[in-house]
């Protein structure tokens, strides 16, 4: 058994993710509620390594070899939460993959996560830094 109590901040900080959201997620959209009940981190910048493109009612990142400093939310999340946003993303159905990103400001150098669209983006609108 761990010294560390349960309760210990920096054990419940460790078995939390830092994410990304630039879409849906974000707070006046459709799973905004999703995330109200985890830590808001405040707004976020990436490094310029990405695009977004218009899916229809949500977007989806890429990286792009001209790629911007895409605008988005960042947030503290605990497994619970995350494992739902998965599922909210259609990781398994193969639609995203979450995995690390770029973030600009020196302040936010820790590691942190976003989902990535796999599909194609062949004659879907580019919305540049920002969706919608």
């Amino acid at each position: 058994m761990s010294a560390a109590s349960t309760d210990s901040p920096v054990h419940s900080h460790d078995r939390r993710t830092r994410i990304f959201v630039y879409g849906s997620l974000k707070r006046g959209y459709g799973l905004h509620h999703l995330l109200e009940s985890q830590l808001s981190l405040g707004h976020a910048v990436t490094s310029p390594l990405y695009r977004i493109f218009d899916l229809g009612s949500y977007p989806g990142l890429i990286e792009w070899p001209d790629g911007l400093a895409v605008k988005g939310e960042l947030y503290l999340v605990d497994a619970e939460c995350l494992q739902t946003l998965d599922e909210a993303e259609g990781v398994e159905d193969g639609h995203y993959a979450r995995r690390p990103i770029s973030l600009d400001s020196t302040s936010d150098k820790e590691a942190a996560q976003a989902w990535f669209w796999l599909n194609s983006v062949s004659g879907l609108r580019d919305c540049g830094y920002s969706w919608p």
